[in-house]
């Protein structure tokens, strides 16, 4: 079994963070709303990060939480964490140009012992009344790819280490329940798990219906052998798997071969899709759930009327004959069809 229980769907807070265009308060608070009012159970798990709109989907999100009067027991928060909010000293943030839109303040990455020991004091200080109980350092994979030769590389690994001895101390004090890692190569978090005790792990934009590799369900098996809890995240590919021009949170050139032959996929899905009466939505959720091992699917959303249909994809079951038909246009391996729950 699982270390910890989380329901079908988790509600990833991006969008409280202004990714790709402002969102006004209202819409936000009727986005938490509408996450609160259609949680599984009763609970509604949110997944938020220093990172996202550097800081201001935490502040958002726990503002949004304290107008709407939901109460504490109600809530289960994680903080995905190494980055901290600083003032915003040039036209345009730093941390990810392009991403965030009306932002007042800049992030910083800090990944160490007491970096993540400060990460988590602001983020909790963000939230207001409210605080995380899952914990994780984030994007451990983007920091180890910046270093610039073998012995920096040695030397981020080891603050990596550090940041786990934090958050390691932070659970012992009880001052969050479990902790985790959140990275877009899952190779990161597969070392990391060998060095780390961890309680879970959020596989973003990795694991999808597009891209799914043997080595990585080899992985998620294993893990959930271990008893670890998996949530896959960005199942959309970062959105492109539902018609934006970003895969994985960069944009696409269509001029380039594999701008083109992405589009090329992609065309070739919404055909499938439209021909049996399916969403690229559902089909990308129904493939990313029904992996053996995955406990749970992190999905964002800036449109509050999205949110209801979102929880529903849980328990849809798209026909048989669609995934034959991903099979037979080469969308899909029948090896990896078999291989779903």
């Amino acid at each position: 079994m699982p270390t910890i229980e989380l329901p079908p769907v988790i509600y990833g807070t991006s969008g409280l963070g202004n990714i790709y265009q402002a969102t006004s308060y209202e819409t936000k608070l009727a986005i938490v709303k509408a996450c609160v009012d259609n949680a599984p159970g009763g609970i509604a798990v949110f997944d938020s990060a220093g990172k996202y709109g550097a800081g201001l989907s935490l502040e958002s999100l726990g503002k949004c939480l304290k107008d709407l009067g939901v109460p504490k027991e109600k809530v289960i928060i994680s903080n995905k964490l190494a980055w901290y909010r600083v003032p915003l000293i040039t036209p345009e943030p730093t941390f990810e140009t392009g991403i965030w839109k009306d932002l007042e303040h800049d992030a910083v990455q800090k990944i160490s012992y007491q970096g993540i020991i400060d990460c988590f004091e602001q983020g909790n200080a963000l939230l207001g009344e409210y605080a995380s109980q899952m914990a994780s350092v984030h994007d451990p994979d983007e920091y180890l790819a910046a270093a610039t030769d073998e012995a920096d590389e040695a030397k981020k690994y080891n603050d990596i280490l550090e940041a786990y001895r934090a958050l390691n101390d932070l659970k012992q004090q009880g001052k969050v329940q479990s902790i985790g890692v959140g990275a877009k190569n899952w190779r990161s978090i597969q070392r990391i798990a060998n060095d780390v005790h961890l309680d879970w792990v959020m596989i973003a934009n990795s694991l999808t219906i597009h891209s799914h590799p043997i080595e990585l369900l080899d992985f998620v098996k294993e893990l959930h052998r271990k008893g670890v809890t998996i949530i896959n995240s960005a199942v959309f590919n970062g959105g492109f798997l539902i018609g934006s021009d970003f895969y994985n949170y960069v944009q696409v050139d269509k001029n380039t071969a594999a701008g083109k032959a992405l589009y090329d996929w992609r065309d070739q899905f919404f055909a499938i899709c439209k021909e049996y009466d399916v969403l690229p939505a559902e089909a990308c959720f129904n493939f990313g759930f029904h992996i053996p091992g995955i406990s749970s699917v992190a999905l964002s959303t800036t449109k509050p009327e999205k949110v209801k249909g979102n929880v529903a994809m849980a328990t849809k079951q798209l026909p048989n004959a669609f995934w034959q038909a991903m099979i037979k246009n080469g969308l899909l391996e029948a090896d990896v069809l078999a291989e779903l729950k």
